[in-house]
């Protein structure tokens, strides 16, 4: 009898997906089923998520993957980006569309939350880097707008588990996506209740915290009717799809390091203890939970996004490019026009890339490129070559923070594809590049079921996930 097929879903800001694990033999077969096109749009002056359009694609997605798996399905798991979450009202339906983590309103936010709690002894508390698009950020911002006495105190929950909580019913914050939040204490791996009061956020709106691989019960809803679906389980994964995408590395980290790359790029390793020195606090660290124990301690670098808006804003131009076209030309440039720093804020904002982009390189004392037609290759060039320069740096520090020797380093995410942006990081770091997943928050989503699965109601393995992690990269 053929073994019961698996569902990851993995939302992403730039695209959702929906991925079916089917068996053949004794061996896992992944296909992607179905793919949104997913993006933050413009409502007036605010920036926020089509809720319903996602919720319409991964319906589609389900459906799709039900008629691929007449065997059935038995479980259904969701990972996504952290910080953002959607506010229900008493009906348990959203009160609006969920804002996206970019969205401005955070700025006033944090600097009035930097007064009562300031940055690096709520770095010290949580772990979290304390950015602007936290999501203890995005809550206070929901007491000043213009209906905070409702919003500011209705139930919320991260998106992966909003989708989650749609599919079961069940309102819950998976750990590893908790800890993203800056409002979870390092010391209990819970809420931060003494936070909460600090900041006068009430703690009652926060769903309860749950670990990597808990069984949120059946499929609820029209879907449970399907004949596929019919004994499907729906699982909390690492929700975090940096925490899921780091379980898909199929070899331990002690002495490696990781570059999850994709609208964001990660740079760290695994750790078994939080580090929140004043040198990790400066060199931009966060401390993220992993998803079968210890710690993710990486960089957060702004990355693909600064890309992706400058091809958004030539096709408006009628100047069309895919990636991989954009990739090959950029390779002939002679050399970058200069050097960006990826963190700077001014690059995490949408629309007008490469104006913005020229303006950060004359701030540092290159020459603008200008934005004609030809020219975007050495945008992109430009772009990809301060990447592994800013990936270098990250590298560097880890190792001096950590006493480590970092001897290779994972690449996992959308930049495997880029084959240039691989050399230059081997070029600039020194150290051998190993190609993982492309999709590798589905693996370790899967990795996760499939580990859940093994050893009901209890917590998650590290030596079960790496297990699967490995027989799912099997190639």
């Amino acid at each position: 009898m053929q073994q019961p097929a698996r569902i990851a879903i993995d939302l992403g800001a730039e695209s959702c997906r929906v991925s079916l694990l089917r068996w053949l033999g004794a061996k896992p077969a992944i296909e992607v089923v179905h793919r949104i096109p997913n993006g933050p749009i413009h409502r007036g002056d605010s920036l926020l998520w089509p809720l319903d359009a996602i919720l319409a694609g991964l319906e589609d997605g389900l459906r799709k993957a039900a008629l691929r798996a007449p065997e059935g399905i038995a479980s259904i798991a969701v990972d996504g980006w952290g910080v953002d979450y959607v506010r229900l009202g008493p009906d348990g339906k959203p009160l609006r569309e969920p804002f996206c983590y970019r969205d401005e309103r955070t700025v006033a936010a944090k600097q009035a939350a930097d007064r009562l709690a300031p940055p690096f002894d709520l770095y010290q508390r949580t772990g979290a880097l304390p950015h602007r698009i936290n999501t203890v950020y995005q809550l206070l911002a929901d007491c000043a707008g213009p209906d905070a006495e409702i919003v500011s105190r209705a139930p919320w929950v991260m998106f992966p588990e909003y989708v989650l909580y749609w599919l079961s019913g069940r309102r819950v914050a998976e750990y590893t996506n908790a800890s993203h939040t800056g409002l979870v204490s390092l010391r209990t791996g819970g809420w931060d209740a003494d936070l909460f009061r600090l900041l006068d956020l009430p703690l009652e709106a926060a769903p309860p915290i749950v670990r990597a691989g808990t069984i949120l019960g059946r499929l609820q809803g029209p879907l449970a009717k399907l004949d596929a679906f019919r004994e499907t389980q729906i699982i909390a994964p690492a929700a975090h799809d940096t925490a899921s995408a780091i379980a898909a590395i199929p070899a331990g980290l002690h002495s490696a390091a990781y570059i999850s790359s994709g609208t964001w790029s990660l740079v760290g390793t695994l750790v078994s203890a939080p580090v929140t020195t004043r040198h990790a606090f400066n060199a931009g660290c966060t401390n993220l939970g992993a998803a079968a124990g210890g710690l993710l301690f990486h960089s957060l670098i702004n990355s693909m996004w600064v890309l992706k808006q400058c091809m958004d804003g030539w096709a408006a131009q009628g100047r069309s490019w895919t990636i991989e076209n954009l990739i090959q030309k950029s390779a002939a440039c002679n050399a970058a026009a200069g050097v960006l720093d990826m963190d700077a804020e001014a690059l995490m904002l949408d629309s007008g890339m490469p104006e913005r982009i020229n303006r950060e390189l004359a701030r540092r004392g290159f020459s603008p490129i200008s934005d004609v037609a030809g020219n975007e290759p050495l945008f992109a060039r430009t772009i990809f070559e301060s990447l592994a320069i800013r990936y270098a740096a990250a590298m560097a520090n880890l190792g001096k923070m950590l006493g480590r020797k970092l001897e290779r380093i994972h690449m996992i995410g959308g930049a495997t594809r880029n084959k240039l942006l691989v050399e230059l990081t081997e070029q600039h770091t020194g150290l051998p590049v190993v190609i993982g997943e492309t999709e590798s928050s589905t693996v370790g989503n899967f990795a996760v079921q499939l580990a859940a699965g093994e050893d009901e109601g209890t917590p998650l393995s590290p030596e079960a996930v790496l297990h699967w992690a490995k027989l799912l990269c099997e190639k």
